[in-house]
């Protein structure tokens, strides 16, 4: 069995951008919704816009990992690749219930 510790990502964010930080990320979970709302509707256009906003914005705030997959979901969009996309919101949205900021 294992404590919920040993699944946490850390990531260590500057101090003055705490105030940020929470709706930064709860915006990530704003597009995940977005995105699954959008594959729905087949709107790779608008799937691929929202990835490449996450890929310039998640390293600007330490959170390298977002941009990262931001990147993955940009690339799937243009080929048109629903299940890619499905597989990267799923990544995000448990790199984000697992995410662990501190502050310094």
């Amino acid at each position: 069995m294992t404590s919920g510790n040993e699944d946490r990502i850390v990531v260590k964010v500057d101090a003055d951008l705490e105030d940020l930080i929470p709706g930064f990320l709860e915006n990530r979970r704003d597009d995940i919704a977005q995105i699954k709302r959008l594959l729905d509707e087949g709107d790779y256009e608008k799937i691929a816009r929202l990835g490449h906003s996450m890929k310039g914005s998640g390293g600007g705030y330490g959170f390298d990992e977002i941009t990262r997959i931001g990147g993955m979901i940009e690339q799937l969009a243009m080929g048109r690749d629903m299940d890619g996309v499905r597989r990267q919101l799923e990544s995000l949205s448990d790199y984000l219930d697992r995410v662990e900021v501190v502050y310094g």
